[in-house]
């Protein structure tokens, strides 16, 4: 699952399992209607999950937040994967 930050200041949520080659689709124009109509800005946030359904449920939670609990959830992953990188540095 991904977000992207789009021109205006809102975050369109979605699934892919190459999440690059959809993003690059986005900035292309050959994504969705939100991201023709909200050109993106930058691939703010992108989290794996081990199949399809369960992805597809949290896409149905994420799109369900407000903009501002996205941008925390975003925020959250960031801080999620720094530590991540932080630990396996030992």
């Amino acid at each position: 699952m991904y977000l992207i930050e789009c021109r205006g200041g809102g975050i369109y949520t979605g699934i892919a399992l190459d999440v690059e080659k959809r993003y690059q689709q986005h900035m292309n124009g050959k994504g969705a209607r939100y991201t023709r109509m909200n050109p993106p800005v930058r691939l703010l946030a992108r989290r794996a999950y081990p199949d399809h359904r369960s992805a597809a449920q949290a896409e149905f939670t994420i799109k369900g937040l407000s903009c501002l609990e996205k941008w925390r959830w975003a925020a959250a992953c960031a801080q999620n994967v720094s530590n991540l990188a932080l630990s396996g540095s030992d």
